[in-house]
């Protein structure tokens, strides 16, 4: 359209209000059309656009010279886009104000220096069109950026439209675009490959995927989404990172999982900078959680004295720069069952098994079978069964757990809030109970362009709280409870709930376990911890400082009061309740415990690239306190009723103030050439208080490399469609360990104190002893760490993974100079020395494939490893011959192999008993019956005894040697589904106790022991026939017993299983559905997690993961939950 020159320069007087309406005006220009001319003249165009879109253009006819013709092709594309094709090859540019778009001639480079600056915008999206909030957007060789919206969006103002554009922003590959005059300049992000682009978090910073040297893995909050199984964050890692397996000791609420890395012991953990300890890590909300990286070869040198096991490094959640403002909200609903538990028998079977018990042993019973007739039939008072595992175990005890967090952020400061509660009961019953709430609070600002700050803040609030009875964990009292209570007796003296029972042969009623009646046993813990973070970009490019000061506060609190009560026997002649035991010993208790931890560390990195040389360094020192104070009182209160502790009632008092230092100084460099080799050194000299002064610095250097042969120009013949990445990796590291089994100042001569006080005649009385021979020749466990990978993508990273083989060798291993003597009369011995060795070695891989058929996306992996420890050197080792040297050298051996006797199957008859040659029982197998093992004579001395013991299996209750996880994802439109797979084998179960010797204590007996027995048919009859079974004949209570009493390989399992970790199946609601009310994401869930187990201890009734020898041990409970998220 035309215009007058008055109108025109109205219009440019307002030019101005662009800058402050940029958001306008990129609406404006990203309107998309689609406008197809050809040889037209410029005025016509611009009028045919001004229909399409509501916008009217201003200039001048003679300006622009509105008559020349031009070509345009446009498909959907953005009104800036056409602007920008139509105008620059006429040498125009336009300004927006509004809806008026202003047209004028590029000015000459001599007046371009004389204009203001420029402003530019543009939008930045992922390939789907998705908009990317919080890229960073700058101008090449400057300071001068942005940051992008919730939209997107970005605009700043440049000296004149010229020059490159970089586009960064994490998970996405990096990208250069040059301005060429345009005012709007859009990119598009691609995704970095699964194999390559990602930023993984190392020691003191963070490295690129492919940059990586080290055997290291991570995970990110995307694969703990489906973390839905109560308290610790631990159940997340299980199958899901080569060379990590996990071990869970016990099931109760609240209780943490074992992590280690490759089979080396404990790793340490590193949380937001700060090392911690494994409660703290097993304490973190999931859902706060970014990412988990493990350290697992010799790049966990730079974290020097504690990083000889490994190290799990954890980022928590931060909002983004330049993001909307978004309120997130996880809640789920959960029940929660026992996986497994042994399984026992009932009233009438327990009774024949007695029977036959008794027959086995004495050849006669006092049992007849007018008794088992009614115990059989159940319907006589004091005939009737009675199920302690129903009394005991409550079926879908509830979970519930909520999250809600805020995060978003501006151009300056971003922020990332949350809080979590848990609300947990145990299976065995609503007073046993578990809460925690969390609390993490993470702000980013950005004061300047080189400066920012940060402040960090996470804390936790725990309870645990439960019965109290005298005597042990009230957890072990409900098994024991099942396990050792027949099911002919009962927890109520004729089943009247006012009187406990009098179960004469045990103390395990669980009918005590009452907090009116027994007592509590309560612990609150209150943790915080907070971090103030600093950061200086210096005018230097690539030069930046860091500073951190972390305080760690936590203090529990525990109070125990265990009170008096009775228990009673009923008498049915005159229907009374008799007082006949009980508990006369009251107890109280109260620990006050409180832990603080500061920590300081001052940080300079250095990045820069030199053409193809790229070359980084990091310089850092750390110090790192604790202390430990805690009091402990017992008393014996007079009273029930009254929970207060006087001096006068105190038995026992203990007060502790432990204080730990450690100091180290760490040194980085790495260097990269064209992208195709790497090279990385680090350094870190460590000191630890425990060791004496000239015993107390130690340096753990490393060094790695790295190999991209397929960025080689020799690899270029092979297709990057199969072969897209494969690089070859080598580290090898020396590290410390300080955790040696000394105290602090052990190297001083003198006397402990305290180590014993008690209270006596209402005095305090302070035991001391001397400290023996000061220890001032042992220093650090020294790991040598050798590690070979390979890393590989193909078909376009469509598969993925990672192979690896290590060794970890340990010198400096405590152990006793057994052949230096003192004399006796000094009442110690001298003190242990570094002097033994061992090893870890192993391999181990990981395999993932990316797809999709049609609308459905899917991720398949599976990862394994293999490491086993052994011990390669002790001191001197001397033996008295060679049998003394088969059993007890330890001497290039495996560790944990399990020692026993080899079974050579059953006898079948008293026969055969009679002539067996060897004496297998010790008594001339008087004590033997059919069914009994037979046990094979190795070193042919015709009888059985400790020499012919053999290795028959791998350690008992120890982490597996074999661990694997396997994972599949998928999704379609809307519904999305997961399930996760761990497993192990290359450890043993070893029956014993309750799940070996029946009648264990006088107590229950085991279902499997009894259905499948070698009996008689008449359990009554000593001359009866006997019927053929897999396990001996019973016994009452004879753990002496050869079939029983002895460790053989009829009662191991080496076990093997396969654990359906987590199942979810989810449904996310389509968006045009949502934006009608304002939300932003909804997903409904319904989750199961321990769902069942594939392994060889069912018919015993045993967690493959929980293994002890008695079968007590609380076990893992299975977890069906249904929940929701909203993103608001």
């Amino acid at each position: 359209m035309r215009t007058c020159v008055y109108q025109l320069l109205v219009a440019l007087s307002f030019t101005t209000i662009v800058f402050a309406r940029s958001g306008k005006a990129q609406e404006v220009l990203q309107q998309k059309i689609s406008l197809e001319v050809k040889q037209q003249p410029v005025g016509k165009v611009l009028t045919q656009i001004e229909k399409m879109v509501d916008v009217k253009f201003l200039y001048s006819s003679s300006l622009i010279q509105s008559d020349r013709r031009v070509n345009v092709a446009a498909d959907n594309e953005t009104l800036a886009a056409i602007l920008d094709e139509l105008l620059l090859p006429l040498q125009l540019q336009y300004h927006v104000s509004g809806r008026q778009i202003v047209l004028n001639r590029l000015r000459a480079p001599a007046e371009a220096g004389q204009q203001q600056p420029v402003r530019i915008t543009g939008q930045v999206i992922d390939p789907k069109g998705v908009p990317l909030p919080g890229v960073s957007v700058k101008l090449k060789g400057t300071s001068t950026g942005a940051t992008t919206d919730a939209n997107g969006n970005y605009g700043f103002n440049v000296p004149a439209l010229s020059g490159i554009l970089i586009f960064t922003y994490v998970g996405y590959a990096p990208k250069e675009i040059e301005i060429n005059g345009k005012h709007s300049v859009n990119a598009t992000l691609e995704s970095s490959s699964t194999a390559l682009g990602d930023v993984v978090i190392v020691g003191y910073g963070s490295q690129r995927k492919e940059s990586l040297t080290g055997a290291i893995s991570s995970i990110t909050s995307k694969d703990l989404n489906g973390v839905h199984a109560g308290s610790t964050v631990s159940a997340g890692l299980a199958g899901k990172i080569a060379g990590v397996s996990f071990r869970m000791s016990d099931g109760r609420p609240g209780a943490s999982a074992s992590i280690q890395i490759r089979n080396m012991g404990n790793p340490l953990y590193v949380i937001d900078g700060i090392q911690q300890d494994e409660g703290q890590f097993n304490n973190i909300a999931p859902a706060d959680i970014e990412t988990i990286t493990v350290l697992k070869d010799a790049s966990a040198a730079i974290y020097g004295m504690r990083a000889a096991n490994g190290v799990v490094v954890v980022t928590t959640k931060r909002g983004k720069l330049g993001s909307r403002n978004t309120i997130n909200v996880n809640v789920y609903r959960g029940w929660q069952n026992w996986t497994r538990f042994p399984k026992t028998v009932n009233a009438y079977e327990w009774m024949v098994g007695k029977a036959d018990a008794d027959v086995n042993q004495s050849g006669h019973t006092a049992i007849t079978q007018a008794e088992l007739d009614k115990w059989q039939a159940g319907t006589e008072t004091g005939y009737k069964s009675f199920d302690w595992y129903k009394f005991i175990v409550k079926g879908n005890s509830p979970l519930t757990q909520a999250n809600l967090n805020f995060t978003g952020g501006s151009e300056r400061i971003n922020y990332y809030v949350s809080a979590t509660h848990l609300d947990q009961n145990s299976v065995l019953g609503r007073e046993f109970t578990f809460r925690r709430s969390n609390v993490q609070s993470n702000i980013d600002a950005r004061v300047s362009d080189r400066f920012k700050i940060g402040a960090q803040i996470n804390g936790r609030v725990e309870t645990r709280d439960q019965p109290g009875v005298p005597g042990g964990d009230d957890y072990w009292a409900a098994r024991f409870a099942i396990l050792r209570n027949r099911p002919t007796e009962r927890p109520y003296a004729n089943d009247n709930p006012n009187y406990p029972n009098d179960i004469g042969h045990n103390t395990e009623n669980w009918a005590l376990q009452n907090k009116k009646l027994s007592g509590y046993w309560r612990s609150d813990w209150r943790v915080v911890q907070s971090n103030l973070t600093a950061e200086y970009q210096f005018p230097l490019e690539g030069l930046t400082a860091k500073g951190l000061f972390s305080y760690y506060y936590a203090n529990e609190i525990m109070n125990g009061h265990e009170y008096t009560y009775k228990v009673y026997t009923y008498n049915p002649a005159d229907d009374t309740y008799n007082v006949t035991g009980g508990s006369s010993n009251p107890y109280r208790e109260r620990r006050n415990r409180t832990i603080l931890s500061p920590t300081l560390q001052a940080q300079l990195n250095y990045n820069k690239a030199f053409g193809k040389h790229t070359v980084g360094a990091t310089l850092v020192a750390e110090r790192i306190k604790r202390r430990d104070l805690s009091t402990y009182v017992h008393s014996v209160p007079t009273l029930n009723q009254l929970p207060l502790i006087y001096f006068s009632t105190m038995d026992t008092y203990n007060d502790y103030d432990n204080t730990e230092a450690r100091l180290g100084y760490i040194g980085r460099v790495n260097y990269n050439y064209g992208g195709k080799y790497y090279i990385e050194l680090s350094a870190r000299r460590d000191a630890s208080w425990k060791f004496a002064p000239n015993k107390r610095w130690g340096t753990f250097p490393s060094v790695s490399g790295g190999w991209r042969v397929s960025e080689e120009k020799f690899f270029s013949g092979i297709s990057k469609k199969a072969i897209s990445e494969l690089k070859l990796r080598g580290s090898f590291g020396r590290m410390g360990d300080d955790d040696i089994g000394i105290g602090a100042y052990d190297y001083l001569a003198g006397y402990n104190y305290n180590s014993s006080t008690v209270i006596l005649d209402g005095n305090a009385v302070i035991g001391s002893r001397n400290k023996g021979v000061p220890i001032t020749n042992i220093s650090w466990f020294v790991s040598q760490t050798l590690d070979i990978g390979l890393d590989y993508a193909l078909f376009n990273d469509k598969i993925t993974g990672a192979i690896d083989v290590f060794n970890r060798k340990r010198t400096g291993l405590l152990g006793s100079k057994y052949d230096i003597l003192v004399p006796s009369e000094l009442g110690y011995n001298l003190p242990s020395e570094n002097v033994n060795s061992d090893q870890v070695a192993g391999f181990e891989g990981s395999i993932a494939y990316s797809g999709k058929v049609k609308e459905v996306s899917f991720n398949i992996g599976g990862n394994f490893s293999i490491a086993r420890p052994k011990t390669l050197r002790t001191y001197k080792p001397v033996f008295n011959n060679s049998l003394d040297h088969y059993f007890n050298s330890r001497e290039q051996r495996y560790v944990n192999a399990f020692w026993g006797f080899e079974s050579a199957g059953q006898f079948q008859s008293q026969e055969q008993i009679n002539k067996y040659p060897v004496n297998v029982d010790g008594f001339g197998n008087k004590t033997l019956l059919p069914g009994d093992i037979i046990y094979k004579d190795l070193n042919n001395d015709g009888i059985i005894n400790d020499q012919d013991r053999r290795p028959i299996g791998y350690g008992t209750g120890r982490n597996p040697i074999l661990n694997f996880g396997l994972s599949f994802s998928a999704s379609w439109k809307g519904f999305d589904g997961r399930i996760d797979f761990s497993g192990g084998g290359g450890y043993s179960f070893n029956r014993n106790w309750e799940t070996r010797n029946p009648f264990q204590n006088g107590g229950n007996l085991f279902a499997d022991l009894y259905n499948d027995r070698w009996h008689r048919e008449n359990p009554l009859d000593v001359n009866s026939r006997w019927i053929p079974g897999k396990y001996p004949a019973l016994r009452f209570n004879d753990g002496g017993h050869s079939s029983y009493g002895r460790d053989s390989d009829f009662w191991l399992t080496n076990v093997k299983y396969l654990r359906a970790r987590t199942m979810e199946l989810g449904y996310t609601i389509p968006k045009n559905v949502l934006s009608r009310v304002k939300i932003e994401r909804a997903r409904f869930y319904v989750n199961a997690n321990n769902l069942f187990s594939i392994d060889n201890l069912k018919n015993v009734g045993i967690d493959a993961e929980i293994v002890d020898d008695n079968g007590l041990t609380y076990p893992q409970s299975r977890f069906v939950n249904i929940g929701f998220e909203l993103s608001l």
